[in-house]
């Protein structure tokens, strides 16, 4: 039985008073048995969290890591090894607004992916695509060739201590949730890619589902067979809204 993992990433936002606000209200949260939980600040906070959340059961990861997994002459990124000092646990990387803002390809997310690795953070990948290519009928092509060059890169074994999330670009930040079954269809067919290599992998690999959930849909979309959880955007800057998640995940 997978364990439910309810992921918050942050994102671009937070000043040292209203984080300190928001771990305030995450301290105070009855957190069901059973699931994990996890926050992903801005990287200038994430020291101001690990200490305001000491003692709750809840990971603190980053955003986003360099490709190179130790420190060097990289300025301004940040080494996994870096991150893992200061008390991270796990890592975003291929994020959309990476690959869509940024310009982060394909190889250099699959770079990222085993610096993270080789430092014991566990990666969680972000897969999804564009409207364009979702009425094109492209979903499962563009996630696939994602998720494909990862396991091409580093073998599907890398997966055992890896977390996917499946986050359609074109709900993310818009209001726009996929259906559960639209949701549940690609998360299928992530998990028969990761099979056809190793059916243990798959059975065990925990598959997120991101992109505008909220407390009104997060339990219908939990419910799905291969959704394991969600990676939560807006929702998870309120602590009373990210606990519901929460307890929808739980339940």
């Amino acid at each position: 039985m997978r364990r439910p993992l309810v992921a918050g990433n942050w994102k671009m936002h937070g000043t040292r008073a209203s984080v300190a606000e928001l771990i305030k209200g995450l301290r105070h949260l009855a957190l069901p048995a059973g699931i994990d939980v996890a926050v992903f600040p801005s990287c200038l906070h994430i020291a101001q969290v690990i200490a305001g959340l000491e003692g709750k059961a809840m990971a603190v990861g980053a955003q986003n890591c360099a490709v190179e997994p130790m420190q060097g002459a990289l300025t301004g990124e940040v080494a996994p090894s870096q991150l893992a000092d200061a008390g991270c646990r796990m890592v975003l990387v291929g994020h959309s607004e990476r690959r869509q803002i940024m310009g982060e390809r394909d190889e250099m997310i699959s770079r990222k992916f085993a610096a993270a690795q080789s430092c014991g953070l566990v990666p969680v990948l972000c897969v999804g695509e564009t409207l364009e290519q979702r009425e094109a009928g492209k979903t499962i092509e563009v996630v696939g060739r994602q998720l494909g060059t990862v396991i091409e890169d580093l073998g599907v074994g890398a997966f055992a201590s890896a977390i996917v999330a499946y986050e359609p670009v074109w709900a993310i930040g818009t209001g726009l949730t996929a259906t559960p079954e639209q949701a549940q269809e690609v998360h299928a067919a992530i998990r028969a890619q990761l099979a056809a290599e190793n059916g243990e992998v798959a059975r065990k690999v925990r598959i997120l589902y991101g992109g505008s959930v909220k407390a009104a849909n997060a339990a219908e979309l939990f419910r799905m067979p291969d959704i394991d959880g969600g990676l939560i955007g807006g929702a998870s800057l309120n602590a009373d809204e990210f606990g519901a998640i929460c307890r929808a995940a739980g339940s």
